[in-house]
């Protein structure tokens, strides 16, 4: 596998703006995974690798406990125990078509300088250890071969002052095991501000294990995790003029180069050269650009599978991917496979259950575009984004908390729209059969054409309907076909001619 070269540094970032390409605003939601070494002990989240060398931590104590020394036993010591015995990439992206997501792909590296493909850049990677297997190559075929769009995501950037340790003696200072932790830097580097900044040398690691994946595998979407930010200019640029100009690999599914887009957080790039992420948040209103929130299904704070951890409920992930579209959003929804690469019944269960909602909803979803306004109701919110620049601030203002689970009912309401179609999706079941939709009473949204008739998505047709200057009130014939959310499609009169 060939190592690419790139073009020299131009500093011209608007030559590399992208807007997001039609089936990404199409797809609306996707799945990614994140899996690796960090699943072995299971504890707490996908953070064990680094915070188990700090003392006072709880998963030190853990691992201290259960393992032994940190000079006896660290985190490489993990990669024989990943073996992945399990790992299936056709039932990975038959769950991610199960769950009714239109794009999907790994983690291709994380914070621990494991790589998830067969690098020849980094020799720390999952075909030299642990499931001896190219998962993000895996991957790629088995999602494009059922006609999902493939991504991947890189949170390597983290690695820079990631493997530090309370404890002199720890592993991760050995100058034999550099090449699993990478070079050790003083304690005193910051996790989230180092006080230096990455070198040429680092920069350069990063910057081809991206163009690597790249070019191998051609994903549709790359995602990079937040601090990106700590990583040289020149090599942000010539990362995305690779991509977006010169990737070998751009056109192997039949797609064209001006579809594949960057999904980026905070200030990481520049505005315009992609897609803009909020991690685990929203915005209070509806923008005009298109955006993307990631978010787990894991209830816990853990971004992986953990030992006796909980899932989201069915309803909590419909309602947010409602919101989220209505708004001119994507929701990308993470769920952590075990460390054989299975995944528990109950986040299968609650993945059906929000594909079997699309299956009958989909419609108000997939392909639509945003109405005058997102919505109505008192479950309105505030822009909330997890920056972990800020993580004491956040915590500090409560914010950290709004990021978490919202509590919609029947009296909210968001819309979407498709050709002459209007949806207003009731995130709820209501205990009445009348509905009154106050946002969409006469002359409340100018230009609005006549409503030609309207009915329930998997439930009554032709709805009775009465609309004057308070609110649209629509009356149901029989039951509300679904407990989670359910969808009035009012059909508008075409006006051409």
């Amino acid at each position: 596998m060939k190592i690419p070269a790139v073009r020299p540094f131009e500093r011209n970032w608007t030559k590399l703006n992208r807007t997001a390409p039609d089936w990404f605003r199409d797809a609306k939601f996707g799945l990614f995974f994140h899996w690796g070494p960090y699943t072995v002990p299971a504890c707490e989240n996908e953070w064990y690798s680094r915070n188990m060398y700090g003392k006072g931590l709880s998963q030190n104590g853990y691992h201290v406990k259960k393992y032994g020394k940190l000079s006896e036993f660290g985190y490489k010591d993990f990669l024989p125990e990943f073996k992945g015995e399990k790992f299936d990439a056709d039932a990975w992206a038959d769950l991610a078509i199960r769950s009714g997501a239109r794009y999907a792909g790994p983690v291709a590296e994380h914070a621990d300088h494991f790589s998830m493909w067969n690098s020849q850049v980094n020799p720390i990677n999952s075909v030299n250890y642990g499931p001896k297997r190219d998962v993000v190559g895996e991957l790629e075929r088995a999602i494009r071969n059922r006609g999902l769009k493939f991504i991947t995501t890189f949170h390597h950037q983290w690695l820079w002052g990631w493997f530090m340790s309370t404890d002199p003696n720890a592993d991760v200072y050995f100058p034999e095991n550099e090449k699993f932790y990478g070079r050790a830097l003083p304690l005193e580097t910051n996790r989230y501000i180092p006080w230096r900044l990455p070198d040429d040398a680092f920069n350069e690691e990063w910057m081809r294990k991206v163009l690597e994946v790249a070019d191998a595998y051609a994903p549709d979407l790359i995602y990079f995790d937040s601090r990106a930010n700590i990583i040289g200019e020149r090599f942000r640029y010539q990362l995305v003029d690779y991509y977006y100009n010169d990737c070998s690999g751009s056109c192997q599914d039949g797609g064209r180069s001006t579809d594949r887009i960057i999904c980026y957080k905070q200030d990481d790039f520049p505005t315009g050269i992609g897609i803009r992420d909020v991690e685990c948040g929203r915005f209070s209103d509806m923008m005009d650009f298109p955006w993307q929130t990631d978010d787990h299904l894991e209830a816990e704070r853990t971004w992986c599978h953990v030992e006796n951890v909980h899932y989201r409920s069915a309803s909590g992930v419909i309602h947010q991917l409602c919101d989220t579209v209505s708004k001119n959003g994507n929701l990308l929804l993470n769920v952590g496979p075990k460390e054989d690469g299975s995944f528990a019944g109950e986040a299968i269960s609650v993945l059906e259950e929000v594909g079997d909602w699309l299956a009958v909803n989909g419609e108000a979803i997939y392909g639509t575009r945003p109405f005058q306004i997102h919505g109505e109701g008192s479950m309105q919110g505030k822009d909330t984004d997890f920056d972990v620049s800020h993580i004491e601030r956040q915590t500090r203002k409560g914010v950290l908390e709004e990021t978490g689970e919202e509590k919609f009912s029947a009296s909210d309401i968001r819309f979407t729209t498709h050709g002459n179609v209007l949806y207003a999706i009731i995130m709820g079941r209501p205990d009445t059969e009348t509905i009154r939709i106050r946002s969409l009473a006469e002359g409340a949204c100018p230009g609005l054409p006549d409503i030609e008739r309207m009915d329930m998505m998997g439930g009554a047709d032709n709805l009775c309907w009465k609309r004057d200057a308070s609110a649209l009130t629509v009356r149901i014939k029989g039951e509300f076909p679904s407990p989670y959310a359910n969808v009035v499609r009012i059909v508008l009169r075409n006006q051409k001619g």
